[in-house]
């Protein structure tokens, strides 16, 4: 089950990286438009929509890597059974935003296609495509906050790299 988790959180990193790929190629494309006199419609609407698929496709990623902010100075300073406690609650708090981020998200697309939502633009972009980024990068962020919330009650949450390099 590990194996198959941490394929999901790094095949949505590797999205996020194909996004990020493709938001380069839209500013690069836009800016040899404006140097070499020509128009390609929709870049700047293409480019917005990639960034928010690589920012939400990689949410789950940065999770597990322990690269989310952190209040590192109220949990060092609260005794192990304090600081377990508090871990405990913050894992569950964010487990529930993020699934009903994940719900509405998902929601969302739903309705765009329901509805026949386009872009206000020229490149009458159908609006689900776009957002189907952000609701799967939002449903494996809900998958990931799962499954650290029962690593943190079993008591095997996994060593988060920026914390075991603090105490090297």
């Amino acid at each position: 089950m590990r194996r198959l988790l941490d394929a999901i959180y790094g095949s949505a990193a590797a999205l996020a990286a194909l996004c990020m790929v493709g938001l380069l190629v839209m500013v690069l494309l836009s800016i040899a438009g404006r140097q070499l006199h020509f128009n390609v419609p929709g870049t700047d609407a293409y480019a917005g929509y990639l960034m928010a698929g690589a920012g939400f496709l990689a949410l789950a990623h940065t999770l597990k890597r322990g690269e989310h902010i952190r209040v590192t100075l109220i949990l060092s300073r609260l005794p192990a059974g304090g600081r377990r406690w508090l871990e405990r609650w913050a894992t569950g708090a964010a487990m529930l935003l993020a699934l009903l981020f994940a719900w509405f998200s998902v929601r969302l697309v739903f309705q765009s296609l329901e509805y026949h939502d386009i872009s206000t633009g020229n490149d009458a972009t159908p609006l689900w495509i776009p957002q189907l980024a952000m609701a799967v990068g939002t449903v494996v962020l809900a998958i990931a906050t799962v499954d650290e919330f029962v690593l943190e009650w079993r008591g095997r949450a996994e060593a988060r790299p920026s914390e075991a390099a603090r105490h090297e």
